[in-house]
């Protein structure tokens, strides 16, 4: 079992970092939900949204930006 990160989308594609290399995975093998920022569970073929670690990793940026910002 892998994680990645989506970084971001471009057209159909999903530019995912994994372990600080990124890789395009059409959006179609991604949830529906999938957005940028999400941290993703990657077994085989298969990607699955870790929701605790994406919301997790939200909150630590947004603390960040908040003391960044004060």
């Amino acid at each position: 079992m892998k994680r990645g990160i989506i970084d971001r989308f471009e057209g159909e594609l999903a530019v995912i970092e994994v372990n600080n290399v990124t890789i395009d995975v059409p959006k179609s093998k991604l949830p529906s939900t999938a957005k940028e920022g999400d941290v993703l569970i990657i077994e085989d073929d298969t990607y699955t949204i870790d929701k605790d670690e994406t919301d997790k990793r939200r909150r630590e940026i947004q603390d960040l930006m908040n003391k960044l910002f004060e």
